[in-house]
């Protein structure tokens, strides 16, 4: 099977994707004065901008999980790895296009390196998401439950369906150079297509299946499932579900392309 051997390709090259994932992120904290502080000062100052209007402003503090400013981060904190993955991951093979043909690396390791180093940076990150937690539950406004072992698989589940668009993306931008702006606006629309700022719920039927679609409706709902009483807004298992099957299908569809078009590309660069 086309999926196993290239996994073990890549199993056996993993001291190379660790190499290359240290590399990625000393460069990024190296160039910058704040460095980490940069991982997480975004979503936290998005997530205050949202409460501002949404909760301040416009007094609509039901559109999520209470508290929402705690709903609010961890979406963020999420979107952020599934947004800078794939702008990243459109341009890995033209960013390294030397090493690309002049080495025998499995190909595919130029994607999951952009992966692996942005879902380093999402677990960096994570700290900051506790004191929040601990802050709220200081305050008697958070409310732990069992589902948070939930939160492991939605990682593995955020990472299956990046891999798989990474996949589709990185070779298709090699061959139509205008991808990357293409993935920039679909990202920008796709933002408020994910409920990133609201709950699942206020998604009225029939629309509400077309959002499940969206691998991140279901990942988001496994993500913040340990952390709310769900006794307003349960856990919608159908979109959980929908996202696994969706997920699991772009990563066998992505290895696919990946593999149709891999001759292509090094024509190409």
């Amino acid at each position: 099977m086309e999926l196993v051997r290239r996994t073990r390709a890549l199993w056996a090259r993993r001291g190379v994707l660790s190499t290359l994932v240290t590399r990625d992120l000393r460069v990024r904290y190296a160039q910058s004065a704040l460095g980490y502080v940069w991982t997480v000062l975004d979503p936290l100052l998005m997530s205050l901008i949202y409460y501002i209007v949404f909760v301040l402003i416009l007094k609509r503090g039901d559109l999520g999980h209470q508290p929402y400013f705690l709903f609010l981060v961890i979406g963020l904190l999420s979107w952020q790895w599934f947004s800078a993955s794939l702008t990243d991951t459109s341009r890995a093979l033209i960013s390294e296009a030397k090493l690309v043909r002049s080495t025998n690396l499995p190909r595919e390791i130029w994607v999951v390196r952009v992966i692996a180093s942005k879902g380093v940076e999402f677990v960096f990150s994570l700290p900051v998401l506790v004191v929040f937690l601990l802050f709220y539950i200081v305050r008697g406004q958070a409310h732990l439950n069992g589902w948070l072992v939930l939160f492991p698989f939605a990682l593995v589940l955020e990472a299956v369906a990046l891999l798989g668009l990474g996949l589709i993306l990185a070779p298709v931008t090699v061959l139509v150079t205008d991808m990357q702006r293409v993935v920039r606006i679909v990202l920008r629309m796709l933002f408020y297509a994910t409920p990133v700022i609201y709950t699942t719920h206020l998604v009225d039927a029939p629309y509400n299946k077309i959002f499940w679609l969206n691998p991140m409706t279901g990942i988001l709902e496994l993500m913040r499932a340990g952390f709310f009483r769900h006794d307003r807004y349960p856990i919608v298992w159908g979109a959980v579900a929908t996202s696994v099957a969706v997920s699991v299908l772009l990563l066998f569809v992505g290895v696919a392309v990946f593999r149709r078009l891999e001759r292509p590309v090094l024509k190409e660069i």
